[in-house]
């Protein structure tokens, strides 16, 4: 299971810990590597990236983040993480939970999540989906803020 941690990160399945905003790359990188392999990524604004698969899901993961263009503030250390579902399978629930206050994001209909949030979402958080279920959910160590 792996529970999201608003303002302070992500708690890894098992014993692997917590993904801490941040912290720093190979401390991450460690972390995840208990429970997946780590892929070397790339994202434009940030120092470094990485992924890892996890039963049916990808965590994707950068940090040291900077904007030039002044939307966001600059970040040092972990900065963003992100889970998304495999298109595979999307028709029923994620064989990995992903928690965010007791409720299993990818467990339940859209709509059934969007109900038990009726109170509203952290604004560090984004969840996507475009069908049954939801197939991404993001967290980032400041608000983002929306793009026109």
């Amino acid at each position: 299971m792996f529970e999201l941690l608003p303002g302070v990160g992500l708690r890894l399945p098992g014993s692997a810990g917590t993904l801490r905003f941040g912290m720093d790359e190979r401390t991450a990188q460690w972390a995840v590597a208990t429970v997946a392999d780590v892929r070397d990524g790339w994202l434009c604004g940030a120092r470094w990236a990485f992924s890892a698969q996890y039963r049916g899901l990808t965590l994707d993961t950068y940090g040291d983040t900077t904007d030039r263009r002044g939307r966001h503030q600059d970040t040092p250390g972990l900065a963003c993480i992100g889970l998304t579902r495999d298109p595979f399978t999307l028709t029923g629930p994620s064989a990995c939970p992903v928690v965010l206050r007791d409720i299993n994001l990818f467990g339940y209909p859209t709509a059934e999540v969007s109900d038990a949030f009726s109170d509203g979402l952290p604004p560090t958080l984004r969840v996507s989906g475009d069908g049954l279920y939801l197939t991404t959910v993001s967290l980032h160590a400041e608000p983002v803020p929306f793009e026109n």
